[in-house]
């Protein structure tokens, strides 16, 4: 999957702020509470840092629902 920097600057800024509400791009994205939004931004930047040195690496995924 292909991350952008756009994404992780976004993810960051909400984190820093303390909301769980992330725009980017004309996209929503809602997590659950602040430790689901850190996980994503680690994988990231795990993904964007092995990118980045040309190494492989197995795809992670990670999904959180919530019922409303």
């Amino acid at each position: 999957m292909s991350f952008s920097q756009t994404e992780l600057d976004a993810l960051r800024s909400a984190y820093a702020s303390g909301v769980t509400e992330v725009r980017y791009d004309g996209k929503v994205t809602r997590y659950d509470d602040g430790a689901a939004l850190l996980a994503r931004i680690r994988v990231i930047e795990g993904e964007i840092a092995r990118a980045a040195s040309g190494s492989a690496s197995k795809s992670v995924s990670l999904a959180a629902f919530r019922r409303d």
